[in-house]
């Protein structure tokens, strides 16, 4: 299959429609066949629109370059009002990886992007989210902070306002965002009131940052009227839609409002709407090919999902190999445990430990998404280190600048299933929390998932130990053995526990 990358630019405008055709047309010919726009949302209250397009790697980067490009033209931010923050004509460009596309090739595209907007079209560049290059700008909102008017005053004076590319100055079509990240599902509720102050309280008691629920990014506004909570929710997998439905809608009825309607911007992923309805349909043991649409397409069938990778391991390339295949099992694992949760939540006869298995749902979901992210990352860390011997040596210049290119891929391919060898002890231990006290019905599975972490464990460590023998600090070598045989130790001693718990619960 071709890898497939989605791409989300968000442009400042939504009052002038030929100016937003005119971007769209850009974008369209920009990626030619390689790309396809899948939806536009404007909003004139916000005075935004949204684009979703997805396509081959190299389509989306000039697509997007040809949209920034077009509204650094058409877009004048000295001229511009909205409801929502902005920055930059094109706002924000967040990378995501669909198909066959890791999130290091999704940083890659980022930077790239990034620089040769700053390069070519003289627009100032900073990076977020994944590809952040400093651990304040991984979140939008600090980068934004200020907005255009701020930015544009402080830039030239403010060191911590400094584009990681581009000028240090900001012309009429602002700054611009550039990123990568996990897909994000844009998520507005409207209440019927015109009191956009019972938004504001709402929105501060549902995001994360002001205290509420995790993965969730939320501010109030007045629109059409109405006042709307508008979110965006950065990991639906970990704080899903009908949760954070479900406290809006409680938040609200102490303000003695209520939710008129909702709506999406841009795209929602199939998985997000299963998810709520089997929430709200209380479908415990609902499963994909139950879906009559997944059956029909493939996609819900071993033979779509979960024989490729297997048949990948198995094509006689270098990769995918063992590391990725312990992130494999190790993610495999983690779903174990969370359908050993979900199994127990809301039953009346494990009350007790609501609250305890929520918490143990939402950890193993977590370490899911990491470990699944690991399978492409150990493959992708591996072809750095066989591209990394395969650079120039003619040279005394170019043999220390191979020496050091291998030095930091081997150092790289270590890192990645250091982190898969940390994650599945951590699945460990919450697996024997959901064997001691999740549902007895579902014991046997808790029991597996302790299996296979220790297996997802002894793959991670021996590729660990592979590439620490490779590398030339041995410093650094030593301390990943250290953590590594300290590991071991600990998912023994849990191992032997759940192993009793499961000898003596019946």
């Amino acid at each position: 299959m071709r890898p497939v990358i989605e791409c989300v630019p968000n442009f400042s405008e939504a009052r002038r429609p030929e100016v937003v055709s005119a971007i769209v047309a850009a974008i369209e010919e920009g990626g030619g066949e390689a790309i396809q726009v899948l939806d536009v949302s404007s909003d004139t209250d916000h005075n935004r629109t949204v684009v979703t397009l997805v396509g081959s790697p190299e389509g989306v980067e000039l697509a997007a370059f040809a949209g920034i490009a077009k509204a650094a033209e058409l877009i004048d931010l000295n001229h511009h009002t909205g409801e929502h923050p902005r920055m930059g004509a094109t706002d924000v460009v967040p990378f995501i990886p669909i198909r066959d596309v890791s999130m290091a090739d999704c940083i890659a595209l980022a930077r790239r992007l990034g620089e040769r907007v700053g390069r070519e079209l003289n627009i100032p560049v900073y990076l977020y989210e994944q590809a952040a290059t400093r651990p304040e700008r991984e979140n939008l909102a600090n980068i934004r902070k200020g907005e255009y008017e701020g930015i544009k005053a402080e830039m030239a004076t403010n060191p911590a306002r400094e584009p990681d590319f581009g000028p240090k100055a900001v012309g009429p079509a602002g700054a611009t965002v550039v990123g990568a990240r996990q897909f994000l599902v844009a998520y507005n509720i409207y209440l019927n009131t015109a009191e956009v102050g019972i938004a504001e309280k709402i929105s501060k008691a549902i995001r994360h940052l002001s205290g509420g629920l995790r993965f969730v990014k939320a501010k109030g506004f007045l629109v059409e009227g109405q006042a709307q909570v508008s979110m965006n929710l950065t990991d639906f997998t970990r704080t899903p839609i009908a949760r954070v439905h479900e406290m809006v809608k409680r938040e609200a009825a102490r303000y003695g409002a209520t939710i008129t309607h909702s709506e999406l911007v841009g795209m929602i992923p199939q998985a997000a709407l299963v998810d709520a309805a089997q929430w709200y349909l209380q479908l415990d043991h609902l499963s994909s090919d139950q879906i009559l649409e997944n059956r029909l397409t493939g996609e819900g069938s071993a033979e779509a999902t979960e024989t490729v990778f297997i048949d990948r391991l198995a094509a006689g390339t270098a990769t995918p190999g063992g590391g990725a295949a312990s992130a494999y099992v190790g993610a495999m694992a983690a779903g174990l445990v969370a359908m050993v949760a979900r199994l127990t939540l809301g039953k009346k006869k494990y009350a007790e430990v609501e609250a305890q298995m929520q918490s143990v749902l939402e950890g193993a979901e977590k370490l899911r998404a990491n470990l699944t992210q690991a399978i492409e990352e150990d493959s992708a860390a591996f072809e750095a280190v066989m591209a990394a011997f395969k650079l120039p040596k003619g040279t005394e210049e170019e043999q220390a600048a191979r020496t050091e290119a291998v030095e930091q891929a081997y150092v790289h391919a270590a890192e990645v299933p250091l982190r898969v060898a940390r994650d599945s002890v951590a699945t460990l231990g919450l697996a024997a929390i959901a064997v001691e006290h999740g549902n007895v019905n579902a014991i046997s599975d808790g029991g597996s998932a302790a299996h296979f972490t220790q297996a997802a464990l002894a793959g991670a460590a021996l590729n660990v130990r592979a590439n620490a023998a490779a590398v030339r600090d041995r410093a650094t070598a030593e301390a990943w053995l250290k953590e590594i045989a300290g590991l071991e130790a600990r998912a023994a001693e849990t191992l032997a526990g759940i192993k009793k718990v499961l000898r003596e619960r019946k």
